[in-house]
């Protein structure tokens, strides 16, 4: 099993910054990508948005293009943890933000665990 924390979710202005972070726990050396996803306000978990990904022996990512150029995802593998710096954020990014893993190869693949979720609030 693995077990994701994520954290450094808030309030943040339109316009601003935030980053927030996800660290894996647990059989970490089965985890091929790390994503990132969000639940928008009234959406439901069938709905969650993939955000971003990242390959975990690789450098290969993926953005959605409500985000590319806005957001980045990077990964410290000796901290087995996976970042989501988000800049320039609109009122549109406010959802609970997911991180989860997946251990089969691809940016495209299921996700086989997930975090419980930190909260990003932008104003408007």
């Amino acid at each position: 099993q693995v077990q994701l924390v994520e954290s450094g979710g808030g309030l943040v202005q339109a316009g601003g910054s935030l980053r927030v972070s996800c660290t894996a726990s647990g059989r970490t050396f089965s985890i091929s990508t790390m994503y990132w996803f969000r639940q928008a306000p009234g959406k439901e978990r069938k709905e969650r948005e993939k955000v971003a990904g990242i390959e975990w022996s690789r450098s290969s990512t993926y953005y959605a293009d409500s985000v590319k150029g806005r957001f980045t995802i990077s990964r410290d593998n000796a901290k087995n943890t996976v970042y989501l710096q988000m800049n320039s954020l609109k009122a549109e990014d406010t959802a609970v933000y997911y991180c989860a893993a997946g251990v089969r190869s691809g940016l495209t693949t299921t996700p086989d665990y997930w975090g419980q979720g930190t909260q990003v609030t932008v104003s408007s």
